[in-house]
């Protein structure tokens, strides 16, 4: 190497180990971020618990039973769903947004969450009380196989010769949106008055109620998507370059779109059946994250995760507190946050958007 050309190599290392440690910082910042925000959600609601309470209680030193049983039977529940929520419906609209190289992708916008809770309605109303005995297996699957079919349509309609335009993929998840309202209308046609609270739980969403022994199933296939998505952030990034250059990294790429699909209907799916449809997390909380780390898939998908988990139990803290005794659905604070986000976005990027 020239000696002109040292200064430019150490400019260019100390440039990168820059990067490096202020994605590291970014990381550590998000996991802070999801634990304060853990603990502020175990402590919020109607009756408040001090945080220093909460801290003894989990270490086991709590003297006060009551307290430990509010935290402990009630909350932990609770926080610990929406941090797999959060973290599996961030990772889903990052994933979109890398595999089909457009940034308005998500889970909610075209149509994955409702074909989810279509299937989950199914196994309500069409199999009635005959499903209570396996419904915590039978709901995650019926999510999941309804988020799948959903995602398939959605891709097979958005891409044409390798290429995904904008306007096809809002089109498809409108369309999909409304086939899938359709039958949720229909569905509350149907229903008794016990099942139409359960269609509002789905479509509203919420965290309320959690029952741990029914959560089981849907939380392991949240964390099977959680784990196996960071993996692909390889996958991710060379899609980000187009089918045929990653082709040519060595990478079969219709085999990991595939899984790319299965995955995020799998996280997706498992998200709808434990608390409904919850929409917005999936396209705000990867935005964030790329002004944070950058494209950089490996760095993006662990912090949308710890964004989105902390993101969600924020929201449901805000849920618990602004209409005390009552408690606002999750998913109408998500969607005041996110819509004026969606358009901000679209305002933003109108010419690039444009067919």
């Amino acid at each position: 190497m020239s000696a002109a050309a040292l200064p430019v190599a150490a400019r260019l290392a100390t440039a990168v180990g820059r990067r490096q440690r202020r994605r590291l910082f970014v990381l550590g910042a998000a996991a802070l971020t999801l634990l304060l925000a853990a603990l502020a959600a175990l402590g919020a609601g109607a009756m408040a618990i001090p945080p220093g309470e909460v801290l003894r209680t989990l270490l086991g030193l709590s003297t006060d039973p009551f307290a430990a049983s509010v935290v402990l039977d009630l909350r932990l529940p609770r926080v610990l769903t929406g941090i797999l929520v959060g973290a599996a419906l961030a990772l889903a609209g990052a994933a979109m947004q890398g595999l089909f190289r457009n940034p308005l992708a998500d889970p909610g916008i075209v149509g994955v969450s409702s074909g989810a809770a279509l299937g989950a309605v199914i196994v309500i109303v069409a199999l009635g009380e005959a499903a209570e005995p396996s419904r915590a297996l039978l709901l995650p699957l019926a999510a999941f196989i309804g988020a799948l079919l959903a995602t398939l349509v959605i891709q097979q309609l958005a891409t044409f010769e390798g290429r995904t335009t904008v306007a096809m993929l809002l089109l498809a998840g409108i369309a999909i949106n409304s086939i899938a309202g359709a039958g949720l209308g229909l569905a509350a046609f149907f229903s008794t008055d016990e099942q139409l609270r359960d269609l509002t739980f789905w479509t509203l969403g919420s965290l309320a109620g959690t029952d741990p022994r029914a959560l089981w199933p849907a939380a392991t296939l949240m964390v099977v998507a959680i784990v196996a998505l960071p993996l692909l952030a390889r996958v991710l990034d060379a899609s980000l370059l187009g089918e045929r250059e990653a082709t040519h990294l060595g990478i079969n790429v219709e085999r990991a779109k595939l899984l790319l699909i299965t995955l995020v209907a799998l996280g997706t799916g498992a998200a709808v059946a434990a608390c409904g449809i919850i929409g917005f997390v999936g396209l705000v909380v990867p935005h964030l994250a790329r002004l944070l780390v950058g494209a950089d898939h490996r760095w993006l998908m662990p912090v949308s995760a710890l964004l989105g988990g902390a993101l969600l139990l924020t929201a449901d803290i805000g849920a618990r507190l602004l209409v005390l005794p009552a408690e606002l659905p999750i998913g109408i604070l998500t969607s005041a946050l996110g819509g004026p986000f969606f358009l901000a976005l679209l305002l933003a990027n109108r010419r690039r958007f444009t067919v």
